[in-house]
């Protein structure tokens, strides 16, 4: 069904949906290709703020070219009426003959629909073509979509023997250059940043994005602190922006500290917990109620035993630095209480690893991960969407 143009035309569809990923959320990042007698003829991406979905973007730089030519695209065409008329009807006035779709849309309000409007008018339509990597594009959103939760990422920077500190101050600085990259990156696709007041305690970061990749909402910045233990002076709010720093706390809190660091930017947003532990599913809750496509989880060591132990991780990148600390006091990557047994601790498949700089990453998944790409996941075929009809799994 699918030959080497095809692929080299959709690869330049997701490079396009790649590069803009900042730009699109709460929607997902699409990118979209026009191609009319072998000759690129149209380029578009998503961007929120500019309204335009890609395809539209796409038919508007081909300046009216666009009878009989080829669109890949590397989400379905959306079918309804949201903040922009259905893409689907544009493609068939504009008369494109055929369109490659990468991957179904996750959303129930499209699944399918927009693939059964276009061949409802007698244009061709071939989905499938390299799926996986447009679902690496819009994880986050297909999450958001299907669970109504954001997605849950983690993130370690540790030494061969899984230690992500000596326990003693300074001398923090484990990963390279390259793996510190990696980690803006990741900061880069997610909409919330998130650490356990141990962090802002031991190393006052700031926790902002600072990669090379353009971010069209600001990154929000999600603090556990069960007592209101932030100090109003850390240097989290001195980068002051137009999303605030939310800090989750107990619902019995020490009242007596909140009008200090609201003064200083913070949220305030109380909920239940039991002894030290905060409710991390009010967490997540209240996450999605911002529209929180992803949420991305960089510690510490307590915190991701937390999410850990409530199988809340749908994806943990381990950025491995070939050092080893050693020492009683070092602190693990995962701290908490642990696993009594082998049998019960999670068990992961590594997707994926790579080298930067000289750190290893290794993208791990965990077997209850509700990502579409978890290598745990039954392989999706877009054979059951040829006729129009999404996936087993993506149908209501």
């Amino acid at each position: 069904m699918f030959d080497a143009r095809d692929r080299r035309y959709m690869k330049m569809a997701l490079a396009l949906a790649e590069k803009h990923i900042g730009l699109a959320s709460p929607n997902p990042s699409v990118g979209c290709v026009v191609v009319r007698d072998g000759k690129v003829i149209g380029r578009g991406w998503h961007e929120y703020e500019g309204l335009d979905h890609a395809e539209v973007r796409a038919l508007k730089t081909a300046s009216g070219e666009t009878r009989n030519a080829t669109v890949y695209v590397t989400l379905e065409p959306c079918s309804h009426t949201g903040r922009t008329p259905p893409c689907a009807e544009l493609l068939i006035r504009e008369g494109i003959r055929r369109v490659v779709v990468a991957r179904v849309d996750p959303n129930p309000l499209v699944s399918g629909r927009g693939i059964k409007k276009l061949r409802s008018s007698g244009m061709r339509v071939d989905v499938g073509l390299m799926e996986e990597q447009a679902g690496e594009i819009i994880e986050a959103f297909a999450c958001r979509m299907t669970t109504g939760l954001p997605l849950v990422v983690s993130k370690v920077g540790m030494s061969l023997d899984g230690r992500i500190g000596t326990g003693k101050k300074g001398g923090h600085r484990i990963s390279s250059p390259e793996g510190r990259e990696f980690g803006q990156y990741l900061r880069l696709r997610a909409d919330a940043l998130l650490v356990g007041v141990g962090t802002i305690l031991s190393d006052d970061p700031q926790l902002t994005y600072r990669g090379g990749g353009a971010r069209g909402r600001p990154l929000l910045r999600v603090i556990l602190d069960t007592h209101l233990r932030t100090p109003p002076d850390a240097r989290i709010f001195k980068m002051t922006g137009p999303a605030p720093v939310l800090i989750f706390c107990n619902k019995r809190r020490a009242t007596g500290r909140e009008k200090a660091l609201e003064a200083v930017g913070a949220e305030i947003i109380p909920i239940p917990s039991a002894s030290r532990i905060l409710d991390l599913a009010a967490v997540l809750e209240e996450l999605a109620k911002r529209n929180v496509l992803g949420l991305l989880v960089e510690g510490g060591s307590r915190v991701h035993w937390e999410f850990l132990s409530r199988r809340m991780v749908d994806c943990f990148y381990f950025i491995v630095a070939p050092m080893i600390l050693g020492g009683e006091n070092a602190i693990p990557s995962v701290g908490g209480k642990g696993y009594g047994t082998t049998a019960v601790a999670p068990k992961f498949r590594i997707r994926r690893g790579f080298s930067a700089g000289s750190d290893m990453v290794f993208e791990g998944y965990p077997s209850y991960s509700r990502s579409i790409i978890s290598p745990w996941r039954p392989q999706e075929t877009a054979a059951s969407c040829r006729s129009g009809r999404p996936p087993a799994s993506m149908r209501k």
